[in-house]
């Protein structure tokens, strides 16, 4: 467990929450943990109440001494550290922020055991072993590049994903898009599984909320280069939207239905999308913070080669 999260929490129960139950109690005590995460720690016995462990549900009565023992995930992951390339653009005792590489899968699944940035996170910065998901925040598609955070210690990871729910870390892309967009506008249009194709997102009905501003920064033959921001963070959520107006991400695989009709689009091997600028709440001190990515050189050399071609 990082040096500054203590093995067990001692914790006076103040005397005005006799009547109280105890998960409720938890959560006033410990606002920097979630109460989905402090429920899971009452339901395996992490929780007790003058030394002995009583359910969520269990009334105080003000002055007892609660002893929390919070779980860490190192049994599960200190094995799977692997030294992997990783390029750090800022940390300190409590976050990361990494600029991902096209290509890089962030977290193990579907088939995929290793070679994750879970896995490089877990080398290059061990005690992140002791943090659900080696401290990882938030995803990005594996063939999006750019800015990711993750939570150093289990209190700023907590911070972090609250700070996320709140929508107080924005997020913006750099995406270009097939066709010719004009206009900043907002993209309002709520997200879920597709229906037809389960393997994939849509716009449908029953999707979840989903808002995405989109703006015009150059025309270019056959596309557009956008400033994508996200008011939400559904999956997929810039890909679906854009081709839900007509205009699909160049190189997309799962989203670009037809081919675009100049060459150099089409052979672009992956969705254009780069997680450019990352801002935040800072998850200690609060401080306003800030980071941005340079575009990656293959849409770098994409955008040059369709500038020459005007």
């Amino acid at each position: 467990m990082p040096a500054d999260e203590p093995a067990t929490l001692d914790l006076m129960v103040p005397a005005d929450a006799a009547g109280e139950r105890l998960d409720r109690i938890l959560s006033r005590l410990l606002p920097d943990y979630s109460r989905n995460r402090l429920q899971t720690w009452i339901e395996e016995g992490r929780v007790s109440v003058d030394g002995v462990v009583r359910p969520g549900k269990y009334r105080l009565y003000g002055g007892e001494t609660l002893q929390v023992t919070p779980a860490t995930e190192i049994a599960s992951l200190v094995d799977a550290a692997e030294d992997l390339p990783l390029r750090v653009v800022y940390a300190d005792a409590h976050l990361i922020v990494v600029d991902k590489p096209a290509g890089l899968v962030v977290h193990p699944g579907s088939g995929v055991t290793g070679g994750t940035l879970l896995n490089a996170l877990l080398h290059h910065f061990p005690e992140t072993a002791g943090v659900p998901r080696a401290g990882i925040v938030h995803r990005l598609d594996r063939d999006t590049s750019g800015l990711l955070v993750i939570g150093r210690t289990l209190r700023a990871q907590t911070r972090l994903v609250e700070a996320m729910k709140a929508r107080r870390i924005g997020r913006t892309y750099t995406a270009l898009t097939t066709g010719r967009i004009e206009g900043r506008q907002w993209i309002d249009a709520p997200v879920g599984r597709d229906p037809r194709h389960r393997t994939r997102m849509a716009v449908v009905p029953s999707g979840r909320e989903a808002r995405t501003l989109i703006e015009p920064l150059e025309l270019l033959p056959g596309a557009t280069l956008l400033d994508c921001t996200l008011e939400t963070g559904r999956t997929h959520q810039i890909r679906v939207h854009c081709r839900y107006i007509g205009h699909p991400l160049v190189g997309d695989p799962v989203y670009l239905s037809r081919k675009p009709p100049s060459p150099l689009l089409a052979a672009f091997p992956r969705q254009a999308l780069h997680a450019r600028r990352l801002e935040l709440p800072h998850p200690e001190t609060g401080e306003s913070c800030s980071w941005e990515s340079p575009l990656p050189a293959d849409l770098g050399e994409l955008l040059t080669a369709l500038r020459d071609d005007v």
